[in-house]
């Protein structure tokens, strides 16, 4: 077996959760309101909208869809209209730069230097491909995206679901078995090697500060960083 792509999680992986999570979803949250009052009528954020309301009853103010997102970005639900909102606000944070993404230098240096080996290297996050542009396009070690040459969202399905990595797998023309998924998450890894991937579970001490060890893995192998990645 050859080893010819790597797919990337981001949140856990690449970048640091508490960015996510301290960083991004608060701002999501505080400007989602006046978002919606002022593009809602956008045609590229009226079928979200819309979307929303009638998975959830049928909700015929805005406002209250204002409220069942805010409640979703609060649960960290993995919906792709609630991404795809996301993906609009954080342009807007990233624009004024009122923040940077995070980037764990071992991730951008190891990234860097598979690119220049040529491997192929490919993003799958639950964040919509736009956000997941905003985020390496804008990130604390520059410009990243010229790295990637594919990107994955949940429009290709679920993360935890090995027909997702199927579809990537089909996507990229290359069989399951050369591509290496990396994740912080061991039901996205699980789903992944169902599907044929090779894997590896990224452990960070300071996104994880108690190590998942033994039967922990599910047998994936175990890093704590990129520089620990063995590609062979």
């Amino acid at each position: 077996m050859s080893l010819r792509c790597i797919l990337t999680d981001i949140e856990g992986t690449t970048s640091s959760i508490a960015f996510v999570k301290d960083v991004l979803f608060p701002y999501a949250r505080r400007a989602l309101p006046a978002f919606v009052r002022d593009h809602g009528a956008d045609p590229d954020v009226r079928p979200w909208l819309d979307q929303v309301a009638v998975e959830s009853g049928g909700l015929c103010q805005d406002e209250m869809i204002v409220e069942v997102l805010q409640g979703w970005i609060d649960e960290d639900r993995k919906h792709t209209a609630l991404k795809a909102l996301q993906g609009q606000l954080w342009q807007a944070g990233y624009a004024a730069g009122d923040y940077r993404a995070h980037v764990y230098a071992d991730a951008a240096a190891a990234l860097r230097r598979w690119h220049e080996a040529g491997l192929r290297l490919a993003v799958y996050s639950s964040g919509s491909v736009p956000a997941q542009h905003l985020f390496f396009g804008h990130s604390e070690a520059g410009d990243l995206r010229p790295l990637f040459e594919a990107w994955f969202d949940t429009e290709i399905g679920g993360k935890r679901e090995s027909a997702s990595y199927q579809r990537i797998a089909t996507q990229l023309a290359l069989p399951a078995a050369d591509i290496l998924f990396l994740s912080d998450v061991v039901a996205e890894l699980d789903a992944a090697r169902e599907a044929g991937f090779r894997t590896a579970l990224l452990d960070r001490r300071a996104d994880y500060p108690q190590p998942r060890i033994g039967d922990a893995t599910h047998g994936h192998d175990r890093v704590e960083g990129f520089d620990e990645l063995k590609l062979v």
